[in-house]
Protein backbone atom coordinates (compact mmCIF):
# COMPACT_ATOMS: atom_id res chain seq x y z
CA UNK A 1 0.00 0.00 0.00
CA UNK A 2 1.00 3.35 -0.94
CA UNK A 3 -0.31 6.79 0.35
CA UNK A 4 -1.54 9.34 -2.28
CA UNK A 5 0.68 12.56 -2.79
CA UNK A 6 -2.80 14.35 -1.77
CA UNK A 7 -2.63 12.12 1.50
CA UNK A 8 0.99 12.75 2.30
CA UNK A 9 0.35 16.53 1.57
CA UNK A 10 -2.75 16.78 3.98
CA UNK A 11 -1.38 15.04 7.01
CA UNK A 12 1.75 17.63 6.43
CA UNK A 13 -0.48 20.34 6.50
CA UNK A 14 -2.27 19.32 9.81
CA UNK A 15 1.05 18.59 10.99
CA UNK A 16 2.65 22.09 10.33
CA UNK A 17 -1.01 24.16 11.82
CA UNK A 18 -0.57 22.16 14.79
CA UNK A 19 2.06 23.45 15.95
CA UNK A 20 1.02 27.36 14.73
CA UNK A 21 -1.17 27.61 17.52
CA UNK A 22 0.79 30.04 19.30
CA UNK A 23 1.59 32.69 16.52
CA UNK A 24 0.06 35.73 16.30
CA UNK A 25 -0.97 35.51 12.42
CA UNK A 26 -2.51 32.56 10.71
CA UNK A 27 -0.42 30.40 8.25
CA UNK A 28 -0.61 30.96 4.48
CA UNK A 29 -1.18 28.36 2.12
CA UNK A 30 1.66 29.64 0.51
CA UNK A 31 4.17 29.49 3.20
CA UNK A 32 3.60 25.48 3.96
CA UNK A 33 3.69 25.17 -0.21
CA UNK A 34 7.25 26.90 0.08
CA UNK A 35 8.21 25.26 2.98
CA UNK A 36 7.47 21.51 2.03
CA UNK A 37 8.59 22.39 -1.87
CA UNK A 38 4.87 21.76 -2.79
CA UNK A 39 3.09 22.94 -6.11
CA UNK A 40 0.86 26.26 -4.82
CA UNK A 41 -2.08 24.69 -6.78
CA UNK A 42 -1.52 21.46 -4.86
CA UNK A 43 -1.99 22.99 -1.72
CA UNK A 44 -4.79 24.46 -2.34
CA UNK A 45 -6.97 21.66 -3.04
CA UNK A 46 -5.98 19.70 -0.47
CA UNK A 47 -6.68 22.97 2.43
CA UNK A 48 -10.26 22.98 0.64
CA UNK A 49 -10.92 19.46 1.09
CA UNK A 50 -9.03 19.49 5.06
CA UNK A 51 -11.50 22.38 5.60
CA UNK A 52 -14.75 20.63 4.32
CA UNK A 53 -14.16 18.22 6.61
CA UNK A 54 -13.87 20.74 9.26
CA UNK A 55 -10.09 20.42 10.12
CA UNK A 56 -8.89 23.57 8.86
CA UNK A 57 -10.55 27.24 9.53
CA UNK A 58 -9.48 28.90 6.30
CA UNK A 59 -9.72 33.07 6.77
CA UNK A 60 -9.99 35.54 4.04
CA UNK A 61 -8.56 39.07 4.02
CA UNK A 62 -5.55 40.54 4.43
CA UNK A 63 -5.18 39.12 7.98
CA UNK A 64 -6.28 35.69 6.97
CA UNK A 65 -4.75 32.48 6.61
CA UNK A 66 -5.04 28.74 7.78
CA UNK A 67 -5.83 28.10 11.64
CA UNK A 68 -5.75 24.10 12.65
CA UNK A 69 -9.64 24.03 13.78
CA UNK A 70 -9.58 19.72 14.84
CA UNK A 71 -8.56 19.17 18.76
CA UNK A 72 -5.18 17.76 18.00
CA UNK A 73 -5.71 15.44 20.78
CA UNK A 74 -8.41 13.81 18.88
CA UNK A 75 -7.97 13.96 15.68
CA UNK A 76 -6.50 10.56 14.59
CA UNK A 77 -4.08 9.78 11.71
CA UNK A 78 -6.12 6.78 10.92
CA UNK A 79 -9.20 9.58 10.89
CA UNK A 80 -7.67 12.06 8.75
CA UNK A 81 -6.12 9.07 6.26
CA UNK A 82 -9.84 7.68 5.46
CA UNK A 83 -10.81 10.97 4.64
CA UNK A 84 -8.39 11.25 1.90
CA UNK A 85 -7.24 7.91 0.83
CA UNK A 86 -10.87 6.58 1.27
CA UNK A 87 -11.86 3.29 2.70
CA UNK A 88 -11.74 1.21 -0.61
CA UNK A 89 -10.74 -2.50 -0.66
CA UNK A 90 -7.41 -2.26 -1.60
CA UNK A 91 -8.38 -5.11 -4.70
CA UNK A 92 -11.72 -4.23 -6.42
CA UNK A 93 -12.33 -8.21 -7.66
CA UNK A 94 -15.50 -7.51 -8.90
CA UNK A 95 -14.12 -5.18 -11.79
CA UNK A 96 -11.36 -7.17 -12.29
CA UNK A 97 -13.60 -10.41 -13.31
CA UNK A 98 -11.13 -12.04 -11.72
CA UNK A 99 -11.36 -16.26 -12.08
CA UNK A 100 -10.41 -16.78 -8.65
CA UNK A 101 -12.91 -14.44 -7.07
CA UNK A 102 -15.01 -17.22 -5.55
CA UNK A 103 -12.49 -18.75 -3.93
CA UNK A 104 -10.01 -16.45 -3.61
CA UNK A 105 -8.47 -15.83 -0.09
CA UNK A 106 -6.49 -12.91 -1.29
CA UNK A 107 -9.36 -10.13 -0.80
CA UNK A 108 -9.89 -11.29 3.08
CA UNK A 109 -6.08 -11.10 3.73
CA UNK A 110 -6.00 -7.45 2.29
CA UNK A 111 -8.99 -6.59 4.18
CA UNK A 112 -7.71 -7.48 7.37
CA UNK A 113 -4.46 -6.03 6.54
CA UNK A 114 -6.45 -2.68 5.99
CA UNK A 115 -7.96 -3.12 9.34
CA UNK A 116 -4.78 -3.50 10.95
CA UNK A 117 -3.35 -0.76 9.69
CA UNK A 118 -6.37 1.63 10.34
CA UNK A 119 -5.99 0.49 13.82
CA UNK A 120 -2.50 1.16 14.30
CA UNK A 121 -3.45 4.49 12.57
CA UNK A 122 -6.21 5.04 14.93
CA UNK A 123 -3.89 4.82 17.69
CA UNK A 124 -2.06 8.16 16.93
CA UNK A 125 -3.27 11.43 17.44
CA UNK A 126 -2.43 14.75 15.40
CA UNK A 127 -1.11 16.04 18.79
CA UNK A 128 0.92 12.89 19.48
CA UNK A 129 3.10 12.82 16.36
CA UNK A 130 4.17 16.39 16.51
CA UNK A 131 5.97 16.28 19.57
CA UNK A 132 8.99 15.52 20.56
CA UNK A 133 11.75 15.93 17.45
CA UNK A 134 8.99 16.70 14.91
CA UNK A 135 7.44 19.75 17.03
CA UNK A 136 10.71 21.14 17.31
CA UNK A 137 11.41 21.19 14.03
CA UNK A 138 8.19 22.59 12.91
CA UNK A 139 8.68 25.57 15.67
CA UNK A 140 11.78 25.76 13.60
CA UNK A 141 10.64 26.03 10.16
CA UNK A 142 8.11 28.55 11.70
CA UNK A 143 10.79 30.67 12.73
CA UNK A 144 12.93 30.48 9.70
CA UNK A 145 9.68 31.43 7.50
CA UNK A 146 9.60 34.47 9.54
CA UNK A 147 13.41 35.17 9.28
CA UNK A 148 13.03 34.79 5.25
CA UNK A 149 14.49 31.17 4.95
CA UNK A 150 12.77 27.64 4.08
CA UNK A 151 13.62 24.34 5.62
CA UNK A 152 15.73 23.18 2.19
CA UNK A 153 18.29 26.27 2.59
CA UNK A 154 18.97 25.35 6.96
Amino acid sequence: MRLTRFSDIGLRVLIYLERAGERPHPVTAAEIASQFAIPHNHMVKVVGHLARAGWVRALRGRNGGLRLAADPHVLTVGQVLRELEGDDELVDCEATRCALSLDCQLRGLLKAGMRAFYAEMDRHSLASITGGSTGEQIVRMHKMFWSGTTAEMA
